[in-house]
C-alpha cells in the first residue's frame, strides 16, 4: 500500500468512495455533491490536496485537505473501501495528512464529524485533535462535533 497525491484520473474514485460512505452512514448533502463532483476546483485549485491509498493499481482509500483560510485546512472526505476497513488505512492517511500539513507550515487542521462515529472520533483524539465549539451554520447538517489539531 502506498499513499499518493491527487491525480485527475482518480477523481471518480474519490467521488465514489465518499458517496458510498455517506450513503452508508448518513446522506449526501448539496455541499458534498459540489465538492465531490469537482474536487480539482474546490480542493486542489484553492491550495488543498487529496491523497489516495493505493494497493497495486486499485484505489482503496482517500482523504482531502480543503483550505478554510490561510494556514487552516479542513481534513475531510476520508473514506476506505469496505474490504480494506479495519486495516488501519484511515490511520495511515491521517498520519500522512498531519505530516504533510506540518511540512507546509500550516497552523491547524479542522474536522467536522458526528458523535455516532465513535471509532472515527477516537482516532481523531488519538492523533491529538481536540473538540472545539461548533458553529451553528457549519457546512454539514450531519455534523455535531468540530475538532482541531494545532500544528504550530
Amino acid at each position: 500500500m502506498e499513499i499518493i497525491s491527487f491525480d485527475p484520473r482518480y477523481a471518480e474514485d474519490f467521488k465514489n468512495l465518499n458517496l458510498a460512505w455517506l450513503e452508508k452512514f448518513f446522506w449526501v448533502e448539496e455541499h458534498d455533491k459540489e465538492v465531490l463532483g469537482n474536487p480539482k476546483k474546490y480542493i486542489i485549485d484553492t491550495g488543498g490536496n487529496i491523497f489516495f491509498a493505493r494497493d497495486g493499481d486499485k484505489i482503496i482509500g482517500c482523504v482531502a485537505l480543503m483550505k478554510m483560510e490561510d494556514g487552516i485546512f479542513e481534513l475531510t472526505k476520508m473514506a476506505v473501501t469496505p474490504e480494506y476497513q479495519g486495516k488501519k488505512i484511515g490511520q495511515k492517511l491521517m498520519e500522512h495528512c498531519v505530516a504533510y500539513a506540518k511540512k507546509q507550515g500550516w497552523e491547524k487542521l479542522i474536522i467536522y464529524s458526528n458523535r455516532k462515529l465513535k471509532n472515527a472520533v477516537y482516532i481523531y483524539e488519538k492523533y491529538g485533535f481536540r473538540e472545539i465549539p461548533i458553529e451553528k451554520n457549519n457546512p454539514y447538517a450531519r455534523g455535531d462535533i468540530k475538532m482541531e489539531l494545532v500544528l504550530s
